[in-house]
């Protein structure tokens, strides 16, 4: 280290060469700084909510692959749909609730796949049983995440690809209102 690294004031004494010495043994041997900044890390990323995005992805999934096509898809409240050739006057009676229903199922709280499996299963026993008129109950939604009615859409997306479902229409509000179905069946054969 020379004279210039050692930073002196004014008014100090010159160093002598023993102090000199004396000094450079205390410190030691030394190496020249390159940058005397410390290197810093970015900071780390924020937590992602992993099972939250990937719940929401399978319910956009769900919503998008079963649902048939969008002109199918009712928006409003109220849900209707009747295969082409039924009798209006059976559609009346149907929207008015004055089919004799027969046997319910209550999706609340199941997810979508579960939802799905549970109508079909319903649906096929029903229509063994000889069941003309049942109830489905999807609610409306309230407690989803999204605070809109995911089962609802996709129940009567799934309705109309059932070969068993003539009709369906959403329930009286003594039944359930928008958060039900009447739904007319087939006649097993």
């Amino acid at each position: 280290m020379g004279d210039a690294a050692l930073s002196r004031k004014p008014e100090d004494p010159p160093l002598s060469e023993a102090d000199r010495e004396l000094f450079r043994q205390a410190v030691g041997p030394v190496r020249p700084v390159r940058s005397d900044r410390v290197g810093q890390r970015p900071p780390p990323p924020a937590p992602r909510p992993r099972a939250r995005e990937q719940d929401d992805r399978a319910v956009l999934d769900a919503l998008l692959s079963d649902a048939g096509s969008p002109e199918d898809l009712e928006t409003g409240e109220e849900l209707l749909y009747a295969r082409p050739g039924l009798q209006r006057s059976v559609m009346r009676k149907l929207r008015r609730g004055q089919y004799a229903v027969t046997a319910e199922c209550d999706l609340h709280g199941h997810t979508v796949p579960e939802a799905r499996q549970a109508l079909a299963r319903f649906l096929r026993d029903a229509t063994v049983r000889g069941h003309r008129c049942v109830r489905i109950v999807h609610g409306k939604g309230h407690r989803s995440r999204q605070r809109m009615p995911v089962l609802k859409r996709m129940v009567g997306g799934w309705l109309r690809q059932r070969d068993e479902v003539l009709a369906y229409a959403s329930a009286r509000p003594a039944d359930g209102g928008t958060g039900a179905l009447y739904v007319l069946l087939r006649r097993a054969r």
